[in-house]
């Protein structure tokens, strides 16, 4: 097996299920674990997949997420020589319980490599264990508006994977709209004079995809001047795999609970 990941949070899962060994190109923001995948070929962005060296590096099976990943890129690898044709494992989580799933199609995927399905049993486990511990009931509700870039503004759809996370402890985001299965609709643009600004009570700006710091919160509480402003780390609250334990981890400490 020869295996690239086009998605930072998948090439963290499949070094957690010890499939780096394997591993024969990655992203260039495929960064942990860096131990691990510091070797491995990088093949441009999750949306500028340099087409020509994945093919030179002949993968059997390439990692893709239905977000994250452009739908020609897919096409085009889709459309290699048979022989050249590596198996295109597509993932689309939408919430931290879909965690459950995405192992599971890793174990059928790439079950039969040494140490896959044990690895695979505990890393449910540790899943399991975070989703039995935090539940929206435990939590005060809070309106949310989570901030992923600016220039414009754009936040996340309800049923994105990172609102999910968030309902997980009883904060909804706001807009209240869902942007659907795929597409620019599962980000909203926020243009700030949207009435429900007022209703917000916590404005988080996600340190990815855009490098949110301290010098954006003023911007931040000026969008919606009823609530408090704070940085989070996206990767915590937006991969999928292995960190969403300690995503989870993260969020029930925001919340209080």
């Amino acid at each position: 097996m020869r295996i690239a990941s086009l998605v930072p949070s998948l090439t963290e899962l499949a070094a957690a299920l010890g499939l780096a060994p394997l591993m024969v190109a990655r992203t260039g923001f495929c960064v942990h674990p860096a131990e691990l995948v510091s070797a491995i070929p990088k093949v441009g962005g999750t949306k500028d997949v340099n087409l020509a060296k994945l093919r030179r590096l002949a993968p059997t099976h390439v990692l893709v997420n239905v977000d994250e990943n452009r739908l020609d890129t897919v096409q085009a690898i889709e459309a290699w020589p048979a022989a050249q044709r590596p198996v295109v494992v597509v993932t689309h989580p939408l919430g931290p319980e879909d965690n459950l799933a995405l192992i599971d199609q890793m174990v059928e995927v790439f079950g039969r490599v040494e140490g896959v399905p044990s690895r695979a049993a505990a890393l449910r486990r540790e899943i399991e264990d975070a989703l039995a511990a935090t539940r929206p009931s435990q939590f005060v509700p809070q309106r949310v508006l989570y901030l992923i870039w600016r220039d414009p503004w754009m936040t996340v759809a309800r049923d994105t994977y990172i609102a999910r996370m968030l309902a997980r402890v009883g904060w909804q985001t706001l807009p209240a709209v869902e942007g659907g299965p795929h597409g620019a609709a599962r980000y909203p643009v926020v243009h700030g004079d949207e009435p429900w600004l007022a209703e917000v009570q916590q404005v988080l700006l996600s340190s990815e995809p855009y490098a949110f710091g301290p010098q954006h919160l003023d911007s931040a509480r000026a969008l919606c001047p009823r609530a408090q402003a704070r940085i989070v780390d996206g990767e915590l609250i937006g991969w999928y795999g292995p960190r969403a334990v300690a995503g989870l981890r993260c969020l029930r400490e925001l919340a209080g609970g």
